[in-house]
């Protein structure tokens, strides 16, 4: 049977598949889409690797994978037809309501006044991407990562991750998180005192629901970070912001009857100074005296340039008052989306059912993975990797603001993988940014950051996703239209 190939199967212009996984692609769309309809013969893998451009081997095993998957038969002799037993799918585009009969959301609070802060969804095609919360790609080791889920995607470690955990963890990542991450930040901690969440915003949200039912409410740094105020926000508790210094937090800001008080004292989120010793005494003495809970977010503890990490707050606390949240965003990837809660075992019960009621569990294949990660040694060595790359190119954008953004203040800090600028009365850093965006630079908007006050003066560059190689030149651009504002 001869057919010409149908001028909707094309090949997308680009794509991280395979071309065998391209064709299976674009045909199961079709049939999905049913302009390839049931019992339709298709064309032959000769014509359709002419079309394609491809060889025939490569459109035959397309073939083959759709009819393990069922999308196709085979008959002898007369070649592939789209299985006729297929179900019919209506199209969104048929299926209409009356907009009238519908009644609007009765939502009071609607989370898309959140303001989140959202970059291009091409991000990472600018020239100079310096936004936070990004990872170099470059850095990532693909083949320690693969061999770890090789490992836990083995039959023997299938019961494992397979079965549902209701609302346990990993024991075995809870182990490795033990042993290799809190041991380096002072802090010790039984079983029953972690809790696995999807990132620190998850941590938080958590923490957030399980506290709200208190009707007190939550001190947050101002500027800080917005995924903390809106997911305090969101679980029903009312902000309070507390401003921040030199030092980080200001304890003696913080007014009477909050029952929390969110802070990052490694790298204040995003200003990136470091909360002193001092200042961090006072804060715990101030949770005593005042009856307020400490949630310590400790942001790039690990990337410190010039001194030693900082004692974590909860390594310091003798009452109690500090509940710790960790995330694995920044020293492995912000997709794995994983992060912790270190709190007494009465905290960590509560929310274990509030996690529990929101998603049962975090999936415990990933943590699985990650457990190996740790306990392969895979992570310790990508964390000196990383340390020493952002080392590296932190003193070039020290070296580079200096050399082009003297202009600007810039905020103090001791390591991180971003600094925090800040231009004189009437500059407009929201206008600056919108210029550079046309010029293939990507940087944060200070006004984001805050609760109380209407800052538009200060900007954010982060660095972890731009090579060394290129950051000198972004920042000559950012000094560029920075002089032409002024």
């Amino acid at each position: 049977m001869s057919l010409t190939a149908p001028k909707f199967l094309r090949l997308p212009k680009s794509s991280t598949l395979s071309l065998r996984d391209q064709i299976c692609e674009v045909v199961s769309a079709a049939i999905t889409a049913e302009s390839l309809a049931p019992g339709r013969p298709l064309p032959s893998c000769r014509e359709l690797a002419e079309q394609f451009g491809v060889s025939r081997n490569t459109v035959f095993a397309a073939y083959n994978r759709l009819i393990d998957l069922e999308l196709l038969i085979s008959r002898d002799r007369s070649g592939y037809f789209v299985n006729p037993q297929m179900v019919s799918l209506k199209k969104a585009s048929e299926i209409k309501a009356d907009n009238n009969t519908i009644a609007p959301c009765p939502v009071v609070f609607q989370p898309n006044n959140l303001m989140p802060v959202v970059n291009p969804l091409d991000w990472n095609s600018y020239p100079y991407p310096f936004i936070y919360n990004q990872i170099d790609p470059e850095l990532f080791p693909v083949d320690s990562w693969r061999e770890c889920t090789r490992q836990a995607l083995g039959r023997k470690q299938m019961p494992t991750w397979a079965n549902d955990s209701v609302e346990s963890d990993s024991p075995q990542l809870i182990q490795q998180l033990r042993q290799r991450l809190l041991n380096t930040r002072g802090i010790y901690a039984e079983e029953d005192e972690i809790l696995i969440t999807l990132g620190s915003q998850n941590a938080l949200f958590i923490l957030g629901t399980i506290f709200a039912p208190n009707r007190k409410p939550v001190a947050l740094e101002d500027p800080g970070f917005f995924g903390a105020r809106n997911a305090f926000r969101l679980s029903g508790n009312e902000l309070i912001g507390v401003p921040v210094d030199k030092d980080g937090l200001i304890p003696s800001a913080i007014p009477k009857g909050c029952q929390l008080v969110f802070t990052t004292p490694s790298h204040q989120f995003p200003t990136m100074v470091t909360m002193s010793s001092a200042r961090r005494e006072e804060l715990i003495k101030t949770a005593s005296a005042k009856d307020f809970m400490i949630i310590e977010d400790d942001y790039e503890a690990e990337m410190n340039y010039v001194t030693k990490s900082s004692p974590s707050l909860r390594s310091m606390d003798q009452s109690g008052r500090v509940i710790y949240v960790g995330s694995l965003s920044k020293t492995v990837s912000p997709g794995l989306r994983l992060g912790f809660i270190v709190a007494h075992r009465d905290i960590i019960r509560e929310a274990r059912v509030a996690r529990g009621v929101m998603m049962r569990h975090p999936p415990t294949i990933v943590q699985e993975i990650l457990a190996l990660f740790f306990r392969l040694g895979h992570y310790d060595a990508h964390l000196r990797n990383i340390e020493r790359r952002y080392e590296k190119r932190w003193h070039a954008m020290t070296t580079a603001l200096s050399n082009h953004l003297g202009m600007l203040q810039r905020t103090a800090s001791k390591g991180g993988t971003s600094f925090w600028l800040t231009g004189p009365e009437g500059f407009d850093a929201a206008e600056l940014a919108l210029r550079l965006r046309a010029r293939g630079v990507l940087v944060d908007r200070g006004r984001d950051y805050f609760l109380n006050y209407d800052n538009n003066r200060s900007f954010r560059l982060g660095f972890a996703y731009v090579p060394v190689s290129k950051l000198e030149a972004g920042v000559r651009i950012i000094a560029e239209e920075v002089l032409a504002a002024l």
